[in-house]
């Protein structure tokens, strides 16, 4: 949203993006996933009925499988919550690919933030977008403000996800999920 004015269709009718969370401090259940993170590769359709999201996760490597399976089953919806429930690769049709374990780094970088997830995913948005409007997460229930930033490298090579961008948007922003 800009300036509170929700946004429309991709701005090229083809949504390519990579979504990535640092749990700075959390548990599912009884499973500590502090410090761990997770990142959706996704791609979906404006003009394709219903616009299913494909999408590939990716769970932290250091952790472990209990870790690992319980970031999964946040990130997929899996255990519900009233702002995890209308993401839209929850609430929407979807074609998970896989799930997959990998390295993740996420850290900060200039006024943004580097990405890397293994081999699959390069992401470097460290400069903010030229605007006074205010942005707020695209994403349903989550009213955070946070920066827009120029993503000036999106690169994955994820299988069968795969594509190059540059000068595209990006935007940070703190969430906090919970179940309850």
């Amino acid at each position: 949203m800009v300036d509170g004015v929700r946004g429309g269709r991709s701005t090229h009718g083809v949504c390519f993006g990579a979504l990535a969370w640092l749990v700075e401090e959390g548990r599912v259940g009884d499973v500590d996933v502090s410090g761990l993170a997770a990142v959706l590769v996704v791609r979906y359709d404006d003009d394709e009925p219903g616009s299913p999201w494909t999408i590939v996760l990716h769970v932290d490597a250091a952790g472990n499988e209990e870790q690992r399976t319980a970031l999964a089953r946040v990130f997929l919806g899996e255990i519900g919550g009233p702002k995890v429930g209308v993401l839209p690769w929850v609430r929407k049709a979807r074609n998970l690919l896989e799930v997959r374990t990998d390295s993740i780094e996420l850290v900060a970088d200039g006024d943004g933030y580097a990405l890397r997830v293994g081999d699959a995913v390069r992401a470097r948005a460290n400069r903010p977008a030229p605007s006074e409007s205010e942005v707020r997460c695209v994403i349903p229930g989550y009213d955070e403000p946070g920066r827009e930033l120029v993503a000036d490298e999106l690169l994955v090579h994820d299988d069968p996800l795969r594509w190059e961008l540059t000068e595209n948007c990006a935007f940070a922003s703190r969430f906090a999920y919970a179940s309850e």
